[in-house]
């Protein structure tokens, strides 16, 4: 028998020319690197789509520039509809069928948390999840590298904005009913703590509501002075343009969800005017010599007609320059385990959003995984301009 297979073994040898490589790490061949990424292109967060487009584009640029250790990526997206049982489905289709070597971004905290133990269950390395969310690194999971800031810091930040900077006292907000919306809502709370503050309002809202006169009529009963928005893009817009309907003016802050200016002042017709927001990118409307640099090479050369340059696209890029950077370090003999450590290598690596740093694993340090610990703020000024609020803030 041994002689047998030995005999197998020569003749593929002198069949192919070469000798197959019998360990190939899933989603990786000689030529090309499998990466996938969901993203609602319908559905409640279709605004958030943008994200996964983003990314296709600057993965179009990596391959036409010479791919990555000469091979090039092969992308797979699908549009999960912001459900987290069509994020699961789809993801274990392509797994499981197609083979993935990596996942990237992924819009949402909930569509995030429907897929994250199966992938670490198969040690599938996902790098930038397209959401701020506690649980990507509390605790801290081998094969999962978060880039996107902790939406619990950046409520803290706003709250401790609003009160220290503003004057504000009679704190209010509307969260998606949801993990995305808790983290903020917990987030908000802590911070209101410190300051011997409690919210004034909590207003829950689900994924399909529309009508939400009801939620504005509760926080603007409760006379709140300020109103977090931890909601998708087109309930705050909603929230706002009622609010302003029903002569309710309270100072709006939202997540770095609805941070894109440009597009929350066209959908809402000039009404987002004044919200301030958390980011944790150079504005695509500034002179950034990388914002100009990616308009040119990327958005101008592979975006689709109809798409709009913006922080939601640019995001798609600044989620994957990580993952690109890891796939670089880790050389010709790309596996998930060199990949990791190679993602653990990084330190100090800035180059679309702000510093990034990794560490070896450790169970009890969250930082390990948490690539991205800095944000600064900007409010919405008249036809989508920006302007900026404070420097980097660094959340502790």
């Amino acid at each position: 028998m041994k002689n047998g297979l030995t005999v197998l073994f020569v003749s593929l040898v002198l069949f192919f020319g070469f000798m197959p490589n019998l360990m190939a790490e899933e989603g990786v061949s000689d030529t090309e690197i499998h990466i996938g990424q969901w993203g609602p292109q319908t559905g409640p967060a279709a605004a958030w789509g943008a994200v996964a487009r983003g990314t296709g584009d600057y993965f179009k640029w990596i391959n036409e520039n010479g791919g990555i250790n000469g091979r090039k990526i092969v992308y797979h997206m699908f549009d999960d509809g912001y459900n987290p049982a069509k994020t699961k489905a789809g993801v274990k289709e392509l797994q499981e069928g197609t083979g993935i070597f990596a996942w990237v971004a992924g819009v949402g905290t909930s569509p995030g948390l429907a897929v994250k133990d199966y992938l670490m269950e198969r040690k599938v390395p996902w790098v930038g999840p397209s959401a701020g969310s506690m649980h990507w690194v509390s605790p801290p999971e081998k094969y999962l590298f978060a880039v996107y800031p902790l939406y619990f810091y950046e409520a803290k930040t706003l709250v401790k904005y609003a009160i220290e900077n503003l004057g504000k006292k009679k704190i209010a907000i509307a969260y998606l009913n949801d993990e995305y919306g808790k983290n903020g809502l917990d987030g908000a709370m802590e911070e209101l703590k410190a300051h011997g503050l409690e919210l004034v309002a909590k207003v829950p809202v689900e994924a399909a509501e529309e009508d939400l006169k009801p939620h504005v009529m509760e926080l603007k009963k409760a006379e709140a002075d300020t109103v977090l928005l931890w909601t998708t893009v087109s309930h705050s817009v909603r929230i706002v343009g009622t609010a302003k309907a029903m002569g309710f003016a309270p100072q709006f802050m939202g997540s770095s969800t609805t941070s894109d200016f440009v597009f929350m002042n066209y959908i809402s017709k000039g009404l987002y005017e004044g919200v301030i927001c958390p980011t944790f990118g150079p504005v695509t409307t500034s002179d950034h010599p990388l914002i100009i640099k990616y308009k040119k090479e990327i958005f101008d050369k592979y975006a689709a007609k109809e798409e709009r340059w913006g922080q939601f696209y640019s995001a798609g890029i600044t989620y994957a320059e990580p993952l690109v950077e890891g796939i670089k370090r880790a050389g010709q003999d790309l596996t998930r385990e060199k990949f990791v450590t190679a993602m653990e290598s990084i330190k100090g690596f800035q180059s679309l959003g702000p510093e990034i740093n990794f560490k070896p694993y450790d169970k009890n340090d969250i930082y390990c995984r948490q690539g991205t610990r800095s944000s600064f703020l900007i409010q919405a000024l008249p036809n989508g301009e920006t302007k900026t609020l404070t420097d980097w803030i660094k959340m502790e």
